[in-house]
């Protein structure tokens, strides 16, 4: 469970109420970090979470801080909002977890203009004012500082009928190296996480249906979908003093999905 050089560190986790946040808060506070947990609608969920973290965080010995704070991280007042409560309260922080997201799925050529500008606000243009505003905090501290951005596995591989998903994270992508390279000589990194398919609320559709799992796992090289848990360790690295050497990288946690699967036997000569 232990992860060098996080324990005390103050972190700062968007869209904490259910699935991967979740787990990333969860398993931040299990390593001895304070945690905020952000949340847009689901008080309820973030309750949990802030719950099963203090739980956990108390079996591994720790007694962390936590904070539920409500935001909408399309809205740049909230997101200001959100950096000063948490100032205010602990004197700064130290991580910055973007992983507030949503997606939409509809085909690209009947796709509003206003669902297209909701799924970019949210997961591109939020991520990026929260990055913003973390790189301010640390420059004006000249301390050094940690990003994680919550990307998907979709930066790189097309998915048809969520195009502005895909954008979005393709251009988290871009977001992620441009601020590593731009910083880095101030002591701020910047990675991702990519998830493949993973147990998550957002996956209702077809992680609740026998049939349409199994479609999704035989694109899988390993066969079976990730959790948030395998997605949280990946995290708790990254924003790590073992990672201290990282930045600039996405990782993808995806069970081979990026190998794509449906090339594991020769289909020409």
């Amino acid at each position: 469970m232990t992860v060098q050089g996080l324990a005390g560190k103050r972190v700062i986790v968007t869209g904490a109420s259910s699935g991967i946040g979740q787990a990333i808060a969860i398993r931040l506070a299990a390593e001895g970090c304070h945690v905020a947990i952000n949340y847009r609608s689901d008080l309820e969920g973030a309750q949990k979470t802030e719950t099963t973290a203090q739980e956990k965080a108390a079996h591994q010995g720790y007694e962390v801080k936590t904070r539920i704070i409500q935001a909408d991280v399309s809205k740049e007042g909230d997101i200001l909002s959100l950096v000063n409560r948490v100032v205010d309260a602990w004197g700064g922080f130290d991580v910055m977890v973007c992983n507030a997201g949503i997606q939409m799925e509809v085909p690209s050529h009947e796709l509003t203009a206003a669902d297209f500008d909701k799924v970019i606000g949210v997961n591109l243009r939020g991520a990026y004012l929260c990055a913003r505003e973390a790189v301010q905090h640390f420059l004006q501290r000249e301390q050094p500082g940690t990003i994680i951005n919550v990307s998907s596995v979709h930066e790189i591989i097309p998915r048809p009928q969520y195009i502005s998903y895909s954008i979005s994270k393709g251009g988290m992508g871009n977001l992620t190296r441009t601020l590593a390279l731009e910083y880095a000589r101030s002591g701020i990194r910047v990675n991702a996480i990519a998830p493949g398919a993973t147990e998550t609320p957002i996956n209702d559709d077809w992680v609740d249906d026998p049939d349409k799992e199994a479609a999704v796992e035989k694109h899988i090289p390993m066969g079976r979908a990730g959790t948030p848990e395998e997605m949280a360790a990946a995290t708790a690295f990254l924003a790590s003093d073992e990672a201290a050497y990282m930045t600039g990288q996405t990782l993808y946690i995806d069970g081979g999905l990026t190998l794509y699967a449906d090339f594991r036997k020769p289909w020409s000569a």
